[in-house]
């Protein structure tokens, strides 16, 4: 039997300007040029102030909207003095060098294959064979499809019945290429490559060889005593040969195509400048973007209001008018609360961890969480996690994502909590200390960390070490 209830329920919703305030303090500094840029086009009645937009546009963003006529006040839509809305610039906000910087055009990669093939000597079967192959090498210079495959593709594509012997006959010759060890199918062949293209009288090079297609597996897990006994040679000898491998590039693909990468500049949000001992924080000039109302559509709303007649379509245009001014106001309004935003969180951030900032030594960072932020200036965690995230702070001692300042914390001997940064510190210091014939186990860095006070399982060390990419000692090991 059905019935009806009456229930009452407290419900939680953002409105329209807090939804698209979270989503400007989530945009780093590099991409709100975009996002305001996106914002003018979307909206006629929004102008950068800087570069004045064209104020006939009106009719390219005609809409039909059948709202009904509301009642407003047309001083909140227009300025007497006609000052721009939006002037919010100050000393806080860092000048950014603009110039832009050259870059040489260069040849990719692939297109550096691809020219080799004509002076391989192929018949036109072969050069189909050694585009294919050339198709599938990945960046790092590496054949990442089989043969029997490509025998496959070839048939289905392209019609041309071929036998692996035939490619793998092509793939030799490409492996002859340019940078060395192009073409290889994993690690142990593109070492091998590059290696019987030097001098293989050389003894060191020749007990190199045979290190990689003999004694591979020992050599990569570090199993020095196991190749000496084989090959007995002197630890001497062993350490000339390794030396000659190690000089090897594993992912010959890269030394090439790195020089074809587009750069990526890492643009700050926040600049953190040492005045005689008083940090001063100013925010990226990017972040304080000049933006009014368009005069245009200030105008059209004006003489909207003063009109004692109004049809049904000046209705419907005055309705889309100030649907239009309202977005443009609620835009500029929450860039100027993405400003405050940001400011109030840094600037906490910044006496919260001060000794840091004075000094750039891990060591001194206090344990810091979103909830210790969020606590003193009264603000949700995610939006300290929002300004967080993908925001980078340039001090003197270099320029590093905000989010990395953060970590939990743990207790000492003497019961101080302490930043788990602090400690992966120290444990990355005693690594590099360490004699690296002997690396120290994880059980021995537990010890040493004991010893200065820091109590934590070996597990956690583990943990520490990994996140560091620190390899375990075995890795670690050399002659």
């Amino acid at each position: 039997m059905q019935q009806l209830r009456l229930t009452q329920k407290l419900l939680q919703k953002l409105s329209p300007q807090q939804i698209l305030l979270m989503k400007l303090l989530q945009v780093p500094s590099i991409a709100l040029d975009q996002r305001i840029k996106q914002e003018i086009e979307e909206n006629p009645a929004l102008e950068d102030s800087t570069d004045e937009l064209n104020e006939d546009s009106l009719d390219a963003e005609r809409d039909e909207d059948d709202h009904s006529d509301e009642e407003f006040d047309i001083l909140d839509y227009v300025d007497a003095d006609d000052i721009p809305d939006y002037k919010t610039r100050s000393n806080n906000y860092a000048e950014e060098d603009r110039r832009t910087m050259p870059h040489a055009n260069g040849i990719t990669f692939y297109e550096v294959l691809r020219g080799q093939i004509t002076d391989a000597g192929f018949n036109d079967t072969q050069k189909i064979i050694a585009e294919t192959i050339i198709g599938n090498i990945d960046d790092s210079g590496y054949l990442e499809r089989d043969i029997d495959a490509m025998v496959d593709d070839l048939a289905f594509t392209l019609g041309i019945n071929v036998s692996e012997e035939e490619i793998e006959k092509v793939l030799k010759e490409i492996q002859e290429f340019e940078p060395a060890g192009v073409g290889a199918r994993n690690l142990q062949e593109c070492l091998n490559i590059q290696l019987n293209r030097k001098d293989t009288d050389d003894p060191f090079i020749h007990t190199a060889l045979k290190i990689i297609n003999r004694y591979f597996d020992s050599f990569t897990k570090k199993h020095y005593d196991k190749i000496l006994k084989k090959l007995e040679i002197s630890e001497e000898a062993l350490k000339s040969s390794i030396d000659e491998i190690i000089k090897l590039n594993p992912k010959p693909g890269n030394s090439l195509a790195e020089t074809t990468k587009t750069n990526h500049f890492i643009i700050p949000d926040f600049i953190i400048d040492n005045e005689d001992g008083e940090l001063i924080l100013t925010l990226n000039s990017r972040n304080a973007p000049d933006l009014k109302l368009n005069n245009t559509y200030k105008q059209m709303l004006q003489n909207y209001s003063l009109s004692k007649k109004r049809t049904k379509k000046d209705r419907e245009a005055l309705q889309f008018v100030k649907q239009k001014v309202d977005s443009a106001k609620w835009f500029i309004d929450a860039i100027k609360q993405r400003q405050n935003t940001l400011q109030v969180c840094m600037q906490t951030i910044l006496e919260f961890q001060h000794e840091y900032f004075l000094t750039g030594d891990e060591t001194t960072l206090k344990p810091m969480i979103l909830k210790d932020i969020a606590e003193i200036v009264h603000l949700d965690i995610s939006t300290i996690s929002r300004v967080a995230n993908s925001k980078y702070v340039q001090t003197q001692f270099g320029t590093f994502l905000l989010k990395s300042l953060f970590s939990e914390s743990l207790k000492n001997d003497s019961g101080e909590d302490v930043s788990t940064k602090e400690v992966k510190k120290i444990l990355s210091n005693c690594v590099d200390a360490e004699n690296k014939k002997k690396p120290m186990t994880d059980e021995q860095l537990v010890a040493v960390l004991r010893e200065k006070g820091y109590r934590i399982a070996r597990r956690t060390v583990a943990k520490y070490r990994e996140q560091q990419s620190i390899p375990v000692a075995r890795l670690r090991k050399e002659l």
